[in-house]
């Protein structure tokens, strides 16, 4: 008998979800109640994802590895053919399958919060403890930063 690997353990008892629709609404459900911006996971072609919501524990496949640019951050960000991460609100954390290019290395991400308490900043940190944060704007899609900027006048 086959020994199940970590991951294997961890999507026991899961919402999986397949299709490349099903999946893309999924994880825009999945970003609104953590409290991200839609654009923060621009994930291409979609085919499976899933939650453990007892654990946080949630995956995303895409057919193939995507890099996409972000204006708003001027960062080149790749993001392999599986994205996990233990998520809870305002954060992500323990993620696998995101690197950002910084001066011509590709250097992986584990995690990213919205920085409190303003709620105005996505903060980043490297495997070395080493972070930036950006403007949350930056990763808002047109409808998104329209709502934003009117509450931030309001």
């Amino acid at each position: 008998m086959a020994t199940k690997t970590s991951q294997e353990q961890q999507r026991a008892g899961v919402e999986i979800i397949h299709g490349p629709e099903e999946c893309f609404n999924h994880s825009l459900t999945l970003l609104h109640e953590l409290g991200f911006p839609r654009g923060v996971l621009p994930l291409k072609d979609l085919e499976e994802c899933g939650l453990v919501r007892e654990t946080g524990f949630v995956w995303m496949k895409q057919k193939a590895p995507y890099e996409h640019f972000f204006v708003g951050s001027n960062t080149l960000v790749r993001y392999d053919r599986e994205v996990t991460a233990y998520v809870e609100k305002g954060k992500m954390k323990k993620m696998s399958g995101v690197k950002s290019k910084q001066f011509l290395l590709w250097v992986p991400i584990v995690e990213m919060s919205i920085e409190e308490p303003a709620l105005d900043k996505i903060y980043f940190k490297t495997p070395m403890g080493i972070g930036k944060s950006f403007p949350i704007e930056a990763f808002m899609d047109e409808e998104e930063k329209n709502k934003y900027l009117e509450q931030v006048k309001a």
